[in-house]
């Protein structure tokens, strides 16, 4: 018998604690344009999508534990749940082969939409490799991108404290297990300081704990989430690499920082260089690699503001206006010397994330200037 009508968050929970395979739950969103709907039009439907048995058996009865802890995380400030159909759900994660159908956001989820750099390597890099990852990090953020690794131990860890070092910084990490715990455990703390200022970002539903064939998963995201990825250090056999390579995949690009040839960590990147990863020495080489690829988020972000549904959305290729009331607004609160956001909020009356989406078209238009999380008029 089908479903009767669930609330949004319920139906999307049901779809995404159903498990297994991605593509016959991806289908059913796609096709039915909401989790709901997919719910409601019953075990034939699923079975015509390529649901298994298991499958159908979880979205007819989901696991109640599960699900009522996912919905008390949610419940709590700051707290969100995107699928993959949602206008917000990041537009650069829906070009991979096989996006999650929901990402768990703990903190804002317009952090999502910033143009990112993911910056990855070796869980026990040498002293440099730590050094470089705070580094690169620190003047990557000092330009306005954000920085997105995966809170694990080494180069993430340093990556994304080098990104919080800078005022206005942004970072986001995204992670291997539900949002109600941290892994591993000592980067709670780290955990705390991204999502007030940047994202927490799993597909894991709250209660799930990291296993073995999560951090592979999660890495795709990291790349997908990304106009390139900046290897620091990787051993030959690498979860950095599988992140680059997913990132190739998409058509992103990657970077590699060259290392010695007695250093086992370096091998990794050597072998990306080999195979056609740009050999970068210095973060303004990362920055020039990328120009072309930011005008594709810039396209996806023009629609994401112009047009609040599907439906009405027009081709990307098409410019803001910016005789628009809110743009003539916020181009008002500019001025010719750097101005933070808080005194941006002040000025224009906009939200947050109104100004954060608009900054980034007119920075990549080249009409508003970023550096250390103040903005002011391009000369």
């Amino acid at each position: 018998m089908p479903i009767p009508c669930l609330a949004a968050s319920t139906a999307l929970l049901t779809l995404v604690l159903a498990g297994g395979a991605l593509p016959p739950r991806l289908r059913l969103l796609r096709q039915f344009s909401n989790a709901a709907a997919a719910l409601r039009a019953g075990p034939t439907a699923w079975r015509a999508a390529g649901c298994t048995p298991a499958q159908r058996a979880r979205l007819a009865l989901p696991d109640e534990r599960y699900l009522a802890q996912a919905l008390a995380w949610l419940a709590e400030e700051h707290h969100h749940l995107l699928g993959v159909t949602d206008p917000d759900y990041p537009a650069l994660l829906t070009q991979i082969e096989e996006p999650p159908v929901a990402l768990f956001v703990d903190g804002d989820p317009a952090r999502l939409w910033h143009p990112a750099v993911a910056v990855v390597g070796s869980r026990s890099p040498t002293a440099g490799g730590r050094e470089h990852a705070h580094a690169f990090a620190t003047a990557l953020a000092g330009e306005g991108w954000s920085v997105i690794s995966g809170l694990a131990a080494g180069v993430d860890a340093h990556a994304h404290d080098g990104a919080l070092q800078v005022t206005g910084g942004m970072t986001v990490a995204v992670v291997a297990t539900g949002l109600d715990q941290t892994y591993p455990p000592r980067h709670a703390a780290l955990h705390e300081r991204i999502a007030a200022t940047g994202a927490v970002v799993s597909e894991y539903a709250p209660g799930m704990p990291a296993t073995q064939a999560h951090f592979p998963a999660r890495n795709r995201i990291i790349a997908g989430l990304s106009l390139g990825t900046l290897v620091i250090e990787a051993a030959e056999r690498s979860g950095a690499l599988i992140t680059a390579r997913c990132a190739a995949e998409a058509g992103r690009e990657v970077f590699a920082l060259p290392g010695s040839i007695r250093n086992p960590r370096a091998r990794g990147c050597h072998r990306l260089i080999r195979q056609g990863a740009a050999l970068v020495e210095a973060p303004a080489e990362v920055t020039a690699g990328l120009a072309a690829l930011a005008q594709t988020l810039a396209g996806a972000l023009r629609t994401r503001l112009d047009a609040p549904t599907e439906q009405a959305r027009p081709a990307p290729e098409r410019a803001p206006s910016y005789t628009d009331p809110d743009y003539q607004c916020l181009w008002k609160a500019l001025d010719h010397d750097p101005t933070g956001m808080d005194s941006l909020i002040q000025r224009s009356g906009l939200t947050a994330a109104q100004l954060s989406a608009m900054l980034l078209v007119m920075e990549l238009d080249g009409k508003v200037m970023a550096a250390y999380g103040r903005y002011c008029r391009k000369p």
